[in-house]
């Protein structure tokens, strides 16, 4: 696990998080976003897959001790990326559903990564 506390790996999972954070809140907030690939798979499929990807990038990108406190913030992001799509200048749509689709993602891969993370720790405990 040396690897998961190198400070470059670090580094660069915060920058991953930061371009992916930037990247997640101006296709929220454009009012015509352009075309995706994935976009066949609905909206609901979007926005876990940002809050995902998000949630990953922190989690290894931060202390493993704030994990919790990042989901706590990753969701409160949700909900304020619902709050700007409510403004009728964007015309888009603020729908609490999509605000609970990201909290699920963020939690779930939040717990998951704690889980792997742990494992890693007591393999490599165990081997050296």
């Amino acid at each position: 696990m040396a690897w998961l506390q190198n400070p470059r790996f670090k580094f660069a999972m915060r920058l991953l998080f930061w371009l992916a954070l930037i990247f997640a809140v101006v296709m929220a907030d454009l009012p015509q976003p352009p075309k995706l690939g994935f976009d066949s798979f609905g909206d609901k499929f979007e926005h876990m897959l940002a809050f995902s990807t998000l949630s990953a990038l922190a989690t290894l990108g931060f202390s493993a001790d704030l994990r919790w406190r990042i989901a706590e913030r990753l969701s409160f992001l949700g909900a304020l990326i619902e709050v700007s799509q409510s403004i009728p200048a964007l015309h888009r749509d603020c729908d609490i559903r999509d605000w609970i689709a990201d909290t699920v993602a963020i939690v779930v891969v939040t717990a998951v990564m704690g889980l792997l993370l742990s494992w890693v720790r007591r393999d490599e405990a165990a081997a050296g």
